[in-house]
C-alpha cells in the first residue's frame, strides 16, 4: 500500500480509534478552556474561501488578549497588519475556522473549531484596545467544538526548550526576497528591511 484512499486503510495503518477519547470534545467553552485561552499570548487561526483553499494565520499579544464572551462566544482582536486581509476575506466567503491556542512551557494545547464574523462595532474594538489603541477589527468565533491536545508534538520537538533552541536566530529577510525575485539591487533590500523594522517597533 502506498496510497491511503480510505477509511479502512487508514485504519488498517494507525489502528483503531481509542474508545471513549471523542468524549474529551465538547460544544462549548468549559472552565478549563477559558483559563488556557485567558492564559494564552498566541494563537493561530485557520480559514478558508468558498473553494477550500486554506490560510492559517498568527494572532498574538499579551496573555488573555482573546477575549470570552460567554462559553459559546470568543473575539480575537486584529491588529495592525499588511493589509493582504487573507483571513477576512476567506471569513466573508466561509465563516468556518479553527484556532489552537498555545501557552508557552506548555505541551498541551487547545485546539477549537466553529463559525466566524467580522465586527467593527466601537465599542467592541474599544474592549479590545492595547497599547492604547483599540483594535481594528474583531473576528467573533462561535464556538462548535473544543477540545485540549496531548503535548507529544512539542515534547518531540523540543520548541519550549532552550538546550534544544539553535545558537543564532534564523534570519528572514523580507528584502532579500524581494530582490531575489524582482532582480532589485542590495540597497532596495535593506530599505525594505529597515521599513519593517521600523514597523515593528512603532506599528503594533
Amino acid at each position: 500500500m502506498s496510497q491511503i484512499s480510505s477509511i479502512k486503510e487508514l485504519r488498517a495503518v494507525i489502528g483503531d480509534e481509542i474508545p471513549g477519547l471523542q468524549d474529551k470534545n465538547i460544544d462549548y467553552l468549559d472552565d478549563f478552556a477559558i483559563e488556557f485561552i485567558q492564559a494564552s499570548p498566541f494563537t493561530v487561526l485557520s480559514t478558508s474561501d468558498q473553494n477550500g483553499r486554506l490560510d492559517a494565520s498568527p494572532k498574538g499579544d499579551e496573555p488573555g488578549f482573546v477575549k470570552v464572551l460567554d462559553n459559546k462566544t470568543l473575539v480575537i482582536p486584529d491588529r495592525p497588519g499588511n493589509k493582504l486581509a487573507y483571513g477576512h476575506r476567506n471569513i466573508l466567503e466561509n465563516p468556518r475556522v479553527g484556532l489552537i491556542f498555545m501557552i508557552p512551557k506548555t505541551s498541551e494545547t487547545l485546539r477549537i473549531n466553529g463559525t466566524a464574523q467580522l465586527d467593527a462595532t466601537p465599542e467592541l474594538l474599544d474592549e479590545l484596545e492595547a497599547r492604547g489603541k483599540p483594535a481594528i477589527i474583531g473576528i467573533k468565533v462561535n464556538v462548535e467544538e473544543c477540545f485540549f491536545h496531548c503535548g507529544k508534538a512539542f515534547i518531540r520537538s523540543g520548541l519550549w526548550q532552550p538546550k534544544k533552541w539553535p545558537e543564532e536566530k534564523h534570519k528572514v529577510s523580507f528584502g532579500d526576497m524581494y530582490a531575489a525575485r524582482m532582480a532589485a539591487n542590495k540597497e532596495v533590500a535593506e530599505m525594505i528591511d529597515a521599513s519593517i523594522e521600523d514597523d515593528y517597533k512603532n506599528n503594533l
